[in-house]
This record gives structure tokens, C-alpha cells and sequence, in this order.
């Protein structure tokens, strides 16, 4: 019944909207989840799925900092306007590295890194590390407070880190909030400027995906895309919105032992099952 496929994206938009924001890899979960929830569709449309269903997730961020993102506001002043395009510029500079090699390496990686023991790795070793880099900052000030403080160099360097989410299991958030607080950058800021960069970089993801599948929908998958689409972006607004409310008190040790639970569970079970 296709009445069953809805709430499976139901699901699956919740899990989405949860996880694509804090630093706790999605792709992480979805793998774990495809083990006892898979969609009645063709491999091709299911990995288009998992990707275009994240643009639902964008799209919170972009209503979220609307105004914050928008240079052409008749309410801010021109020295605002000038920072926002300024902020624009960053994340196109920040954006850069991540967008080459995932073009360049993307199939590669899909072929040879897709796979639940990277996954289960990857959760665990940047679980330890932000347990580790946590501890290592406790009590330091950091060298960039606000978003007009964070410099192109160090957008650019923060960039490079999330090459390293290209590796399933890493988290895309989880890497560039790493990054800049190894960079000395508050986390707050950290976070803002990895919620922005992922806007350009899922966006052109899902585009090279729908390219790649060929614009051949049936009435029942663009139903899917929609609704899953749509709870992803109902969801990622409390997942943000919790996310910031939750750094202005507590640092991400949390979330890296969660992650250590996580890439323990992924690992056992597959060894044990499959």
C-alpha cells in the first residue's frame, strides 16, 4: 500500500531533519535505518532519495537566517548590507575544496566508502575527537567571536575540513564546527558558518543527482521527494533552533560519545547479522 511508503518517509524525514544538524553524521543513521525501513523503489530513485530529501533540511536554514542571509533587506543599513554579501563571499570561499574533490571523487567514493564499517569508524573516531578537542579548549577564549571577525583564510581553512565529510560517517556539520574550533573560532560562529555553507553544497549535490537520474519521475516518487522533503524541513527547524539554544551552555562532548555509542552499534550489529 503506498499509504505504508508515506509513513515510511515520514520516518525518514524525521531521522533527516534530526540528524542532518547536529554533529551526528545522518548518513551514520540512514544507514543503520535502511537495515529495517527500505523504500519500495529502484536503487537509482533510493539514492537520489537520500540525497534530495536533505534539500528539505536547507530550506530551514534558509527561512531561519532569512534575514541574516539577505543582502537586499530594505531594513538593514549599507554597512549591513556590505557584511552579508561579505558573509556570501566567505562561504563561496569556504565552499570551494569540498566542492572539487566531491566532484572529482564522488563516484569513487560512492563505490568504495558507502559501506558500514567506514560509517561505524568514522562515528567513532570524531565522537573521540570532539571529546578531545572539547577538553584541549575548555576555558579558552576564542580568536574569532562574531561572523565579521572570521577571516577568508580561515573560511578557506574551515572549507578543507569539510572535505573530510565526504567520508560517510563523518558528519558535514560535525567537520566544519570541528574545524573551527581547532581554528580557534567560537563555536556559535562555527556552527552559523557550517549551517551556511551547506546551503550552495546541497543544492548543487541534489542537482548533480537529478541530472544524474534524469528528470524521469512517476507521480508516486514526486509524492515521496515531496512529503519527505517537507518533514526534513518541519524538523530541522526544531533541530536547529535546539542545536543553538544548547551550545549557549554546553560544549559537544555530548554528542561525541553519542557518536561512540552509535559507530559501537553500527559495528556490532553488522558483524553479528549480516
Amino acid at each position: 500500500m503506498f499509504i505504508i511508503e508515506i509513513l515510511k518517509v515520514v520516518f525518514l524525514g524525521i531521522v533527516e531533519g534530526i540528524t542532518e544538524w547536529l554533529p551526528i553524521s545522518s548518513t551514520g543513521h540512514m544507514i543503520l535505518v535502511e537495515e529495517f525501513i527500505t523504500l519500495n523503489v529502484s536503487r537509482d530513485f533510493w539514492d537520489l532519495f537520500l540525497v534530495v530529501i536533505q534539500l528539505g533540511a536547507i530550506m530551514a536554514v534558509v527561512v531561519l537566517y532569512f534575514h541574516k542571509l539577505n543582502p537586499f533587506s530594505p531594513s538593514k543599513t549599507e554597512s549591513e548590507k556590505k557584511e552579508t554579501w561579505n558573509i556570501w563571499f566567505r562561504v563561496v570561499v569556504g565552499v570551494i575544496p569540498a566542492g572539487v574533490l566531491g566532484l572529482l571523487l564522488n563516484d569513487w567514493m560512492e563505490a568504495h566508502l558507502m559501506n558500514y564499517f567506514v560509517v561505524a569508524v568514522a562515528l567513532v573516531v570524531y565522537g573521540i575527537l570532539f571529546i578531545v578537542i572539547e577538553n584541549r579548549n575548555k576555558g579558552k577564549k576564542p580568536e574569532t567571536e562574531t561572523m565579521s571577525e572570521l577571516t577568508y583564510k580561515k573560511a578557506f581553512q574551515i572549507g578543507l575540513f569539510q572535505c573530510l565529510s565526504l567520508v560517510p560517517g563523518t558528519s558535514r556539520s560535525g567537520s566544519t564546527i570541528l574545524g573551527g574550533i581547532l581554528l580557534g573560532t567560537d563555536r556559535i560562529v562555527a556552527t552559523d558558518f557550517s549551517f551556511f555553507m551547506s546551503i550552495p553544497v546541497m543544492f548543487g549535490a541534489s542537482f548533480l543527482k537529478i541530472v544524474k537520474f534524469g528528470f524521469h519521475f512517476t507521480g508516486e516518487e514526486i509524492i515521496l521527494l515531496a512529503v519527505g522533503m517537507m518533514v526534513a524541513f518541519l524538523v530541522s527547524i526544531v533541530a536547529i533552533k535546539f542545536l543553538l539554544k544548547y551550545l549557549q551552555r554546553n560544549d559537544f562532548k555530548a554528542f561525541g560519545w553519542y557518536r561512540i555509542a552509535l559507530g559501537a552499534i553500527v559495528l556490532l550489529y553488522f558483524m553479528a547479522f549480516k
